[in-house]
């Protein structure tokens, strides 16, 4: 009989023991695929539609969240970091609010183009405070002294990358094995991610080792180097294939 946790979520299939994981259900899962016409010959450019993953806030970001936000209950205070302009902050705030739960957000000054300042603003309406320094230092600073003086808050690291959050781009990588076998795309030779705190990079890599796909996954830079970059793709594939062991008590890939 199949677990209905896990049916119709290919993580869960594949690793049923990871099912008592919390998950909290934000996302509609499957994202659908489409064929991008005018790019070259004919079927050879397509793209997956995470931005409608969710009514508001859709994007890579909830894959992540659905873990991190798992064990939140209504009432509960959430923290979080990111740039002025972070999408990952406006995710996590407004996803945190569906739960009835309350957020605050701690930021630093950058540079800012129009759809940053929109998106700044937007996540000031779903959080509960903002703070912006003038520095990541000063923002991570200020991250250290909240989470000493408040232990119950439900901490959601930058980007949401951390071996919690990146199972929900492991189960991208499972979902799209099932739309290739479905023939709702060909296979790929090469899947093209954006690569800032490198979770979702790191978690297609590793799910498509796991359902043995030779795709080639390409992380486009969009951060600075010193914080997006392969040592640490490599290094939340590890940790995240330690928590797929640890949970399962079978070997990876």
């Amino acid at each position: 009989m199949t677990d209905p946790e896990s049916s119709g979520f290919p993580l869960f299939e594949y690793f049923p023991a990871l099912a008592r994981i919390p998950r909290a259900r934000l996302a509609t899962l499957p994202t659908p695929v489409e064929a991008v016409p005018d790019a070259g010959p004919a079927g050879s450019l397509w793209i997956k539609r995470d931005d409608v993953s969710a009514r508001v806030a859709g994007g890579n970001k909830v894959r992540s969240l659905e873990f991190l936000l798992g064990a939140v209950q209504p009432g509960d205070r959430v923290l979080t970091i990111g740039g002025e302009g972070s999408t990952h902050v406006l995710a996590t705030a407004y996803h945190a609010s569906r739960l009835g739960a309350t957020t605050r957000a701690i930021r630093w000054h950058h540079d800012m183009n129009p759809v940053g300042r929109v998106v700044a603003a937007r996540a000031a309406e779903y959080c509960d405070g903002v703070t912006t320094t003038r520095t990541f230092a000063g923002t991570a600073a200020r991250v250290i002294w909240r989470r000493v003086r408040d232990r119950k808050l439900h901490w959601i690291p930058m980007g949401g990358s951390s071996p919690l959050g990146t199972l929900g781009h492991v189960n991208a990588a499972l979902e799209l094995e099932r739309q290739i076998a479905d023939g709702a795309l060909p296979l790929p030779a090469r899947v093209v991610a954006p690569l800032g705190t490198g979770g979702t990079a790191a978690g297609l890599a590793l799910g498509f080792a796991i359902a043995g796909l030779r795709i080639q996954v390409v992380a486009a830079r969009i951060g600075p180097r010193i914080g997006a970059n392969g040592r640490r793709v490599f290094g939340l594939i590890r940790s995240t294939s330690a928590l797929i062991r640890r949970a399962t008590g079978l070997e990876l890939p």
